[in-house]
């Protein structure tokens, strides 16, 4: 497979913020198979045209070591969260040699967060006490559903109960912090269907579970199943209405929701993501991986061919970049912080948003605690209109 040489972008001076948390993401961009939903930058091995695990983790590696050096001598690391793609793939060594070389440039704060997704057909108890050996102290595990027809409409590869199996063996291994994956809305689906995968969810003991609506991506195979009339797209009023049968069952059994799509026990958050919603900062390494400090967001090539390549040549394999203005960084804030369940300050409203926030209090969609803004539960239906109120 051919693929063009990615220009490249040298990225300005970059300077972390005393004060905000920092991070390392790590993309990981392998994939057994495709998932008929997914648009994420992950490649099969009949897309990778030469890339393996070993170049793309010794690329990686040159990447940590350019990324130490161009924010100063080893950045204190709050928390690291290894995604894709699918991580489990590299197995228990692969993942503790991407924990070295972390290691290897960045300092991991005491009681760090370490995080990593993980496909369930391709866990064991084996590679859990592997990680947990290395260093992982938390895991996020691809359940979606356990209807089998749910699961074949998304073509996920994974048998219905496999997901389940694999939270158990991780707690089994010492993990107090594992995750679940729920995507609700896949044409076909029932209110049953998905009862059953949230209490499946609770009953395997988890502390933290995460539910998306299903969009439908253009390019992706369930769009142009949809296209062609195969499977109907997704209705908003049925996702509302499953978003409400999910946060319902959740909150019964005691998972209170933090912010919109997760749910947890008390102190079962995911620190890596509440960072990134709270404007913290982060290095993004890997094929296609964004990052974020300072002022300046930046995204890699996405191909782990030209990526590998660039940083073989002595480059920091950054496709683009932009400098967030004051107006754009205020814009963010208030997207991602009114998403949260400790709500929006006032504060961070200027006097006509104040205003504007108060109509949006009148409809029933946000209430006032105290100094801030915390979307009630039609408010959580309705975040990106609230937003746009907001803003407008």
């Amino acid at each position: 497979m051919t693929v063009p040489t990615a220009g490249v972008r040298e990225l300005p001076d970059l300077a972390l913020t005393p004060g905000r948390p920092f991070g390392v993401y790590v993309h990981v961009p392998f994939c057994a198979v495709r998932c008929g939903y997914c648009d994420f930058n992950t490649y099969t091995p009949a897309e990778l045209g030469g890339t393996n695990p070993d170049s793309w983790l010794a690329a990686l590696r040159a990447e940590l070591a350019m990324a130490a050096d161009r924010l100063g001598s080893a950045p204190v690391v709050d928390t690291v969260f290894v995604g894709g793609g699918t991580p489990s793939l590299l197995g228990g060594p692969g993942l503790a040699s991407v924990l070295d070389a972390i290691r290897a440039h960045f300092t991991l704060a005491n009681e760090a967060e370490i995080t990593t997704e993980a496909n369930p057909e391709s866990t064991s108890p084996q590679l859990f006490e592997h990680l947990r050996a290395a260093g992982f102290t938390r895991v996020s595990l691809g359940m979606q559903s356990v209807a089998p027809h749910v699961l074949a409409v998304l073509d996920r590869v994974h048998s219905p109960g496999r997901a389940l199996e694999a939270a158990r063996d991780a707690r089994a291994a010492g993990f107090e912090h594992v995750n679940l994956d729920l995507i609700y809305g896949t044409p076909g689906e029932t209110d049953d269907d998905l009862l059953r995968s949230v209490d499946a969810a609770v009953e395997a003991e988890v502390d933290h579970v995460s539910a998306y609506a299903l969009v439908v991506e253009d390019g992706t195979a369930l769009a142009r199943r949809v296209r062609r009339g195969e499977v109907r797209p997704p209705d908003n009023d049925e996702l509302a209405h499953r978003y409400e049968l999910i946060d319902a069952r959740l909150s019964e059994a005691g998972l209170g929701w933090y912010e919109v799509s997760n749910w947890c026990l008390p102190g079962g958050e995911c620190r890596h993501n509440v960072g990134y919603w709270n404007g913290g900062e982060w290095w993004g390494a890997g094929p296609g991986a964004h990052g974020y400090v300072g002022t300046t967001r930046w995204w890699n090539v996405k191909h782990p061919n030209p990526y590998a390549q660039t940083l073989a040549e002595g480059t920091l394999p950054v496709a683009d970049f932009e400098r967030l203005d004051a107006g754009a960084r205020h814009t963010e804030d208030v997207m991602l912080r009114v998403r949260l369940r400790d709500g929006l300050p006032m504060a961070a409203l200027n006097e006509a948003e104040r205003h504007r926030a108060q109509t949006v209090v009148e409809d029933g969609l946000l209430i006032r605690d105290g100094d801030h803004l915390i979307l009630t539960d039609p408010g959580r239906l309705l975040a990106d209109a609230v937003v746009r109120t907001l803003l407008d």
